[in-house]
């Protein structure tokens, strides 16, 4: 649930009804500059940089972002340096207080735990980012989209405050690319160590998580398994792809979750894609996983970070209609399908996908590649095909792909303006929207976090705390 669906509220909202709450760290840097430029409401990202161990860092932000009663409706937003092989100082510092302020409001006022979701495919952020998170106490840190080997070491380096480095992934590459960082250049002020967090890669298989273990130097604590109908990004099919007559990506036997080797490893697992109901809940549980993780539900729920309008839409739909989930092999950027729910006004419709003009100007999907010289070069596969072709690509990669970042962030409202418009929407969830119907109070439109939470363990017998969770316990209320 990246780009903030999965925000601070969402994430507090579950922690505090003794779940783990997680935060989503794709592009949060963007998202607080634009939160900051559309005049914080309720003042939630000032108060939480005056929280920042770095006060030097908050003013600069401030000073360079914050604009009083927020930015005309008519007004672009002020762009950023997209990030790259290397950071400048200011980046590094957004990425680092960005990252801090989201962790810091979810844990607020509470003692539940809360972590925060990487996708290993966005490589370049991921220094600052972890460090950032750290600072505001994170408690774990999930990454999938990749074979994070090396996050594990990262972790525990940073947590002493030592220099840490991995090789960049540069397609045709014929050296090695480092990304790096000295927590103790960067922010001088910090004192160390800082609790190290939990780690949990997300995978798609047992033989992942045993390559894993058997690669990563530092410590892994368990593993998130997502099915192939999990929201979002999934892995590919094992073995040749293979499409349905609808265009789908087939899966078959050998992409089955071994739940009994995963046993076998002697770490907690967490399963993931349709579990969203108490009876499947119970199965997670009785093939020996420790719970499940869930985000279609959650996603729609009052406190995520989703429009209200698509909130609202996709909510009918699955009480009276019959809403459509396509894996869209095409879609991502990454090459990895990604799950598209159709809606009316999306980038879902083939009529507002050809209407886009295709731009990569936030760049956080782009493809590292190494150019003739050995100097670094950015593509993107859903920006401008003659643009693209002009960098090595091929033009047949462009086919059919989408501009996620920038109708991930039209979803939560903080869309980029074009010409007077605003960019459009792009929305992801699971496959199974059934558990909408089951969660919805009768007579209601909406529901709440803690209403996922107590559908999802109603068969559990585990006691909800008394009095807690959702907005109403919220210290700072919008």
């Amino acid at each position: 649930m990246g780009l903030g669906i999965s925000n601070w509220r969402l994430a507090r909202a579950v922690s505090t009804l003794g779940q783990l709450g997680v935060v989503s760290g794709t592009a949060i840097d963007l998202i607080l500059i634009r939160r900051l430029q559309a005049g914080d409401p309720g003042g939630h990202m000032r108060r939480a940089l005056a929280a920042f161990p770095v006060p030097r860092v908050a003013d600069r932000l401030l000073a360079r972002y914050f604009i009083e009663g927020g930015k005309s409706p008519r007004q672009p937003f002020a762009t950023k340096p997209m990030v790259g092989e290397t950071h400048g100082q200011p980046l590094a510092e957004l990425l680092g207080a960005a990252n801090f302020v989201e962790v810091h409001l979810a844990k607020e006022g509470h003692g539940g735990m809360v972590g925060i979701n990487y996708l290993h495919k966005i490589q370049t952020p991921t220094l600052p980012s972890l460090l950032g998170a750290m600072l505001a106490g994170c408690d774990v840190v999930l990454m999938g989209a990749g074979i994070p080997v090396e996050i594990p070491t990262c972790l525990d380096r940073l947590s002493r405050g030592e220099k840490v480095a991995f090789d960049l992934h540069v397609t045709g590459a014929t050296q090695a690319h480092i990304q790096s960082l000295d927590p103790a250049e960067l922010l001088p002020e910090i004192s160390f160590p800082l609790p190290r967090p939990r780690f949990l890669p997300i995978i798609s298989s047992a033989t992942l998580a045993t390559m894993l273990l058997k690669k990563s130097k530092g410590r892994i604590d368990g593993f998130v398994v997502e099915e192939p109908s999990a929201g979002g990004h999934n892995a590919p099919p094992r073995g040749p792809l293979k499409l349905s007559p609808a265009g789908e990506p087939v899966y078959g036997p050998r992409d089955a979750v071994d739940t009994a080797a995963l046993r076998a490893l002697g770490l907690p697992f967490w399963l993931a894609g349709s579990y969203g109901s108490p009876e499947r809940v119970a199965q997670a549980c009785a093939a020996g996983a420790a719970g499940i993780q869930s985000g279609t539900l959650f996603a729609f729920c009052d406190e995520s970070g989703l429009r209200d309008d698509l909130k609202r839409s996709t909510i009918r739909e699955a009480v009276h209609g019959t809403p459509h989930v396509f894996r869209d092999p095409l879609a991502s950027p990454t090459g990895f399908p990604f799950q598209v729910l159709s809606m009316p006004g999306t980038l879902s419709e083939p009529a507002i996908y050809a209407d886009r003009c295709r731009q990569c100007d936030l760049g956080y999907l782009r493809e590292a590649y190494e150019r003739p010289d050995g100097t670094l070069g950015w593509r993107c596969p859903a920006e401008d095909p003659q643009s693209y072709v002009k960098k090595g690509g091929k033009i047949e990669d462009t086919l059919g792909r989408k501009c996620l970042c920038n109708g991930l962030m039209a979803n939560i409202g903080l869309g980029q303006l074009r010409d007077g418009k605003e960019e459009p929407p792009l929305v992801t969830c699971g496959e199974d929207l059934s558990g909408i119907a089951a969660v919805l109070p009768p007579g209601r439109s909406s529901y709440s976090a803690a209403e996922v939470i107590g559908y999802l363990l109603s068969e559990s017998g585990v006691p909800l705390p008394a009095g807690r969770g959702g907005v109403s316990a919220d210290p700072h209320p919008a």
